[in-house]
């Protein structure tokens, strides 16, 4: 199981299971992982793991979040990368890595989730029937209602978030078995050729269509 552990000026460290598909980081006692520091924002990041596979997204901080150094918005995180929020620093330890010794290690599961969750972020994967010059699935998505009828978004990224923000998110990623969607926001789960989808992923085909926020969009491979 993939896990962050956060590292104190004490020099112990503590270890969160990530074994939720979302956890929150911030200041406020309401977040999965509460880090009291004035630094850091009440509600300051997201991770969203689904599989082995975590993002990250920065929920509007204050002071920003870091992955290696780099200011980052949305990031499709890998074995080892160093989180940084204010002064404190995180490492990102992928759950089918081989497993490292640390010392000083404080074993904690994140705390219950809240009520309410903000919205995230979304990938693409390889599938066995089209792909790139470089190995990788192309797949886009064509809008079929709406302002944007006829538009067709390429999905050549980790991690793509669609929807509306407070009304109804879901996000696509891409694994090595192929192209996956997952509702990360909204009261109302995303429809999926006429079917709730829930909190969990669902593996697209080519021509399914997805009804999201009031949008109608269909999933095809290049």
């Amino acid at each position: 199981m993939s896990k962050l552990i956060l590292s104190l000026e004490d020099g112990t460290r503590k270890e969160y299971l990530l074994d939720r598909e979302r956890i929150r980081i911030g200041r406020k006692s309401g977040n999965d992982i509460q880090i009291t520091d004035t630094a850091v924002s009440g509600e300051h990041a997201l991770v969203i793991t689904i599989l082995n596979d975590s993002f990250l997204e920065d929920l509007a901080s204050t002071n920003g979040t870091k992955v290696n150094g780099k200011p980052v918005k949305k990031c499709f995180l890998q074995h080892e990368d160093i989180i940084e929020i204010g002064k404190f620093r995180l490492t990102y330890v992928r759950g089918d890595a081989p497993v490292r010794d640390f010392e000083k290690t404080v074993m904690l599961r994140p705390k219950a989730p809240p009520a309410m969750l903000p919205a995230a972020v979304a990938t693409p994967s390889d599938t066995p029937q089209t792909r790139s010059p470089a190995g990788r699935a192309i797949a886009a998505m064509r809008l079929l209602t709406g302002p944007g009828t006829g538009r067709e978004l390429d999905l050549v990224k980790n991690l793509t978030t669609l929807g509306k923000p407070g009304v109804q998110v879901a996000m696509i990623t891409r694994r090595p078995q192929g192209f996956f969607v997952a509702h990360v926001d909204g009261d109302r789960s995303p429809l999926l050729n006429g079917r709730a989808i829930g909190f969990q992923s669902h593996p697209l085909q080519n021509h399914d269509i997805l009804e999201l926020a009031g949008i109608r969009m269909e999933f095809f491979l290049r």
